[in-house]
């Protein structure tokens, strides 16, 4: 019998000040904030763990102590001494990391546990090291965005600019640990990546079948909850 493929590392980006979240985030890191009692960190694990994940990494920065106290040691960390950005955190954070490729999550957005298993989808649409795979949402599920969407979604499940149906980045993308080969040094955003794969028709969208909450400010945190109260 064939042995199932291990499960990507999560790498959990945890180091943001979340300043719109203040005066939550005066004494609290972002991660830590609750949900419904519950911490934005701890949902977001839950999602992944729900469909196998087993290993997880965080960076952190703001209030990197209460972030390492949350986790007693269960969890590697990397405390970044500046800030590093989305692409630099994961950079940073790959000798820790020991799969190929990586799944990079955003710790402010989740869906309802159990709603959906797309990491799943996501694993199956992954072609090879110059691949990206975002998670997608629909505009109409998402809850606490602002904008009006960041991508499109053309009918062969490839990422656009401008052609198919408008998509929002769910904050999970699966790739390739080679991407980071020629990456800057220091500070940089996961975008610069998703830009390259996106004009080498490399960057592609699973999408969500499920409500999306995205916690980036009071609103959201107001709507999150209200869509979870029993």
């Amino acid at each position: 019998m064939e042995k199932a493929a291990r499960f990507p590392d999560v790498m959990l980006l945890a180091a943001g000040l979340g300043t719109r979240l203040r005066p939550l985030t005066e004494t609290l890191p972002k991660p830590l904030v609750p949900v419904a009692g519950t911490p934005l960190i701890e949902r977001v694990m839950a999602n992944a763990r729900a469909e196998g994940a087993t290993r997880f990494v965080a960076n952190a920065h703001y209030r990197a102590d209460q972030v390492l106290a949350h986790f007693g040691g269960l969890l590697k960390v990397n405390r970044e001494e500046t800030l590093l950005g989305t692409g630099g955190g994961v950079k940073a954070a790959l000798p820790m990391l020991h799969s190929d490729p990586v799944l990079v999550v955003n710790t402010d957005a989740f869906w309802p546990a159990g709603a959906d298993q797309p990491l799943a989808r996501m694993q199956a649409r992954y072609g090879g090291e110059g691949d990206i795979v975002l998670l997608c949402v629909q505009p109409h599920r998402a809850h606490g965005f602002a904008r009006s969407h960041d991508y499109c979604l053309d009918p062969m499940g490839r990422v656009t600019r401008d052609y198919g149906a408008p998509i929002i980045y769910g904050g999970v993308a699966l790739l390739g640990r080679a991407l980071f080969a020629d990456s800057p040094d220091g500070a940089f955003p996961l975008d610069l990546l998703f830009d390259a794969a996106l004009e080498e028709e490399r960057l592609f969208g699973v999408v969500l079948d499920a409500p999306w909450f995205h916690v980036g400010d009071a609103a959201g945190l107001a709507a999150a909850e209200r869509a979870l109260a029993p």
